[in-house]
Order: C-alpha cells, then structure tokens, then sequence
C-alpha cells in the first residue's frame, strides 16, 4: 500500500494527518488488506462523527466515545429500522460495533506513543484475577458471547443434496472447507504446490491465516476423490501452477477465483437450501464442534483449527444441550457402576467379618 492510497480510499483521511499516518503505518507492517479495510472504515465513520459534531478527535474525551457508540447503536441496520437497545436485533450488531471501535482504540494508543494524548478514552473491558468485581472494567460496550449457528444433522443432509448438483470445483472447496475447518481466505488462497495427495494433507500458508501460523491439515478419502476430479477438470482450463480454484465465467476464465464469488456461491446454496444463516464460515464451525463430539482434545482441535489460544477453540464450539445431556449420561453411568460396585463390597463383606 502506497502513502497516498488511504486517502485516496477514505478521503476525510486526508483532513486528519494523524490518522492518516497511524493507519499506513499498520498497512506498512503488512496487515493483511481486509484488516486495513475494516480499519478504514471503521476510522473513517468515527472521523465524520467529529467533524459533524465540531470534535477535535485528537482531543476527544471518553463522553465524546460514548456519543459515538450510542450513534453506532442507532444506525438502522438490515434487521429493523427502530433500536430499542444495544442487542434489540435493529441497528449494527454487538459484534459489529466491538469491530467499529478497534481501530478507534488502537488510534489512540498510537496518539499516546506519539506524545499527544495522556489517556485513551476508549476503554477496555479487562479481568484481573484475585480480585473479585474490584478487578473488572466493563468496556464501553458489553461484549455477547453468543453460540455460533450451526446446522443440524438434517439440515446437513438436506444441503448436500442440493450440493450434490454443483460444478466440481464448489464440491471440493465445500468438501474442503468443512474437512480442513478452513477459513474463506485459506480456502480460495490454496494453491497447487499446497497439495500432497500421497499423504493427504493441503498446506495453509501463513500468508493466508488470520494470524499469519502455517499449518498442515488432513483431508478425508471421500474429498480426495472429489479433489482428483477437479483436478483433472482444472486440466481443461489451464495447466498452470499456481492458484488451486479458477474461474469459469467467460468474464475471467482461468484467472484465480476470488473471495467474493465463493462467498456468493456459498449464499446461492444457503437460500436455496432455505439455511439464511449458513455462510462460508458454517463449515469451520462445524467441523471443530464435530471434533469436539468425537472427543478431540481441546489443545488438539486448537492445532488443527490454527489458534493461537484454545479460548478461541471454545468460541467456535458449538455442543448442543443433547451432546451435553449425553456426555452427563455417560459420566453418569460411569460413577453409577462404580458406586454399585461399592455397595456391593458393603453386602458381601470378607468371611471374617461376618
């Protein structure tokens, strides 16, 4: 990213050198372009909510934030135009608004480094253990911890039959999506040196990952037949090395596919299976809480899924309460038989007990 580009892309930049430099110096550290556009964006509507409201935003004092997150609670958003709370289900989404206000953060951390700023008026929700509610501070929006939305068996089921008609290419990259939990950028990025179909594992380049960790990761025997397939069909659209999936369109044939079509591939497949919720991240989720079933280890499925912290695992693990019902009924029977064979120990004592 060159020094003019964020200007050029969010030009009210232009009006704050501030934080026009602090966000190039993230681009010049090599964050990964969708983190930069989030950031963008996210500085960009902050920074127009100072100039509407004749805020110095260098200047700007935590009742000022707080102005802002409650304008970011108001905005009508795609579920509603009326916001009755923060988590109504109208206006932008918790997690949303905990996004809008990351760069804002960061903005001042950096002012403050810089010699400007004494404080940061964004807060942060932080736990300090031992000490009891003396040790927390809630940030300025609560953060929902909600259960990511996974389908069921049946739902699966009824999906895969409509998959079943898909070309090859959006067979395998589904097929690999789930059997790899592999994040939309991982997955399209995959190119055909990532491949080792002796051993049946792809490459996940740190360039692709969220936080920049290669990992090797299995596939199943089932995706490897469909991988087979498509590569024999890729054949017929460039021999090539280089980027695993293509493009067919007459448009761009041939050229890399990019995030965006598998994206509006994915939600072509969800509407019609009537699953509005599915998305191209359902399948990560998926796959780790079924690892979870089977009984994986949380430091495995922590590996396997690339995370650095296995906090992060348990956010992407979705049990159910029947998989928790059954995990109790398990243990629970387990101690049953041990008990009883304590009672039994008891009516039966040793013959010179008795």
């Amino acid at each position: 990213m060159t020094d003019s580009v964020p200007e050029e892309k969010w030009p009210i930049l232009a009006r704050h050198e501030q934080a026009a430099r602090w966000l190039r110096m993230w681009a010049d550290l090599g964050r990964a372009p969708r983190t930069i556009d989030a950031y963008g964006v996210g500085l960009a509507g902050y920074l127009e909510v100072c100039e509407r409201e004749g805020v110095d935003p260098v200047q700007a004092n935590r009742e000022h934030i707080a102005r802002y997150v409650r304008e970011l609670s108001a905005r009508p958003g795609r579920r509603g135009p009326n916001v009755v709370s923060i988590d109504s289900g109208a206006g932008l989404a918790n997690a949303t608004l905990q996004q809008r206000l990351v760069p804002v953060r960061l903005l001042y951390d950096f002012l403050i480094e810089e010699g400007l700023r004494e404080s940061n008026p964004v807060g942060r929700g932080r736990y300090t253990p031992g000490r009891g509610g003396a040790g927390s501070q809630r940030g300025l929006v609560p953060r929902l911890a909600k259960l990511p939305w996974i389908p069921s068996d049946l739902q699966w089921l009824e999906m895969l039959e409509l998959v079943r008609e898909e070309p090859v290419r959006n067979r395998v990259m589904l097929a690999l999506a789930y059997d790899a939990a592999l994040r939309r950028e991982e997955l399209c990025s995959l190119g055909t040196d990532d491949l080792d179909p002796a051993r049946r594992t792809i490459r996940v380049r740190a360039e692709t990952t969220k936080n920049r960790r290669e990992r090797v990761v299995p596939y199943s025997a089932a995706t490897g037949v469909l991988l087979s397939e498509y590569l024999r069909h890729r054949a017929t659209i460039s021999r090539a090395r280089g980027p695993l999936f293509l493009s067919e369109s007459r448009r761009n044939r041939g050229q890399p596919l990019t995030l965006w079509t598998w994206s509006k591939v994915i939600r072509k497949i969800a509407v019609a299976a009537d699953l509005p919720r599915f998305s191209t991240h359902t399948t990560r989720h998926l796959c780790l809480t079924d690892l979870a079933r089977m009984g994986w280890e949380l430091h495995a499925i922590a590996t396997f899924a690339g995370h650095r912290s296995t906090e992060s695992t348990l956010k992407y693990i979705h049990l159910s309460g029947r998989d928790l019902a059954d995990k109790l009924a398990k243990s629970m029977d387990h101690i049953h038989a041990w008990r009883v064979g304590q009672l039994a120990a008891i009516a039966f004592p040793p013959a010179g007990l008795r």
